[in-house]
């Protein structure tokens, strides 16, 4: 009964408008150069991060994300039979803060209601606005335009310190996982993000989303989803 529920709660979520933390909710404060510092190791040139737990329970495929397929089908196709993970070296690594950074620069906050005027519209803006998942999607299109393999680039949904609904993009490597953010330009392993991790991506289904079993229970997922929505930084 208490899987039922979760499922349940799971679903419910994915089906919510992601919304979109504030800057409160940024982890760390670190620099970016820092950042990069912190993570090298001797032998590989990255500290090992530890994967997110794998995941077959299918979720919720969030509203926004299905229209976004609609309008960007190249972007929601995976090759057959193509890798679901990037092999990171120190050449990767910069590739992945110069995107991080350079997207968190030139997209400037705004909420969907208020850009779009609807509750939830996903997308690769084209005028230097968006929220969580438009930052998301575009450091996506960018490292997969750089060579970074589409499977192993995942938007994922969490929850934030705050309990706000948020979205981030996900890179999974032979090192483990790693967060990019809108809210910092420091890349850290997802375990170290201080966020509740709720669903992402299928990498082996183009449009296809995991439960990731990390979910808080049904009544606080409720409580919420009465929240407002916000895509402030």
């Amino acid at each position: 009964m208490a899987g039922f529920f979760r499922a349940i709660a799971v679903a419910a979520l994915g089906l919510m408008a992601c919304g979109c933390a504030g800057p409160q909710a940024a982890v760390g404060a670190i620099g970016p150069r820092a950042a990069q510092f912190q993570a090298y190791s001797p032998a590989t040139g990255l500290t090992v991060a530890t994967p997110l737990p794998s995941s077959t329970v299918a979720a919720a495929v969030p509203a926004g994300f299905i229209s976004f397929c609609m309008r960007f089908p190249g972007q929601c196709q995976l090759p057959e039979n193509g890798p679901n993970r990037a092999t990171v070296e120190p050449g990767s690594w910069v590739l992945l803060e110069t995107v991080n950074q350079s997207v968190n620069r030139a997209i400037k906050p705004m909420d969907d209601l208020r850009h779009y005027g609807r509750a939830e519209y996903w997308n690769i803006p084209s005028d230097g606005f968006g929220d969580c998942e438009d930052y998301a999607l575009t450091k996506r299109r960018d490292l997969v335009a750089a060579g970074i393999p589409i499977g192993a680039l995942r938007v994922a949904i969490v929850l934030t310190p705050r309990e706000e609904r948020h979205a981030v993009l996900t890179v999974t490597t032979d090192q483990g996982d790693y967060v990019l953010d809108n809210l910092t330009d420091q890349i850290v392993s997802w375990e170290k993000s201080d966020y509740v991790w709720i669903e992402r991506q299928d990498p082996t289904k183009a449009w296809g989303w995991v439960a990731l079993g990390l979910a808080p229970d049904a009544e606080k997922i409720a409580a919420i989803a009465s929240r407002p929505l916000g895509a402030t930084r």
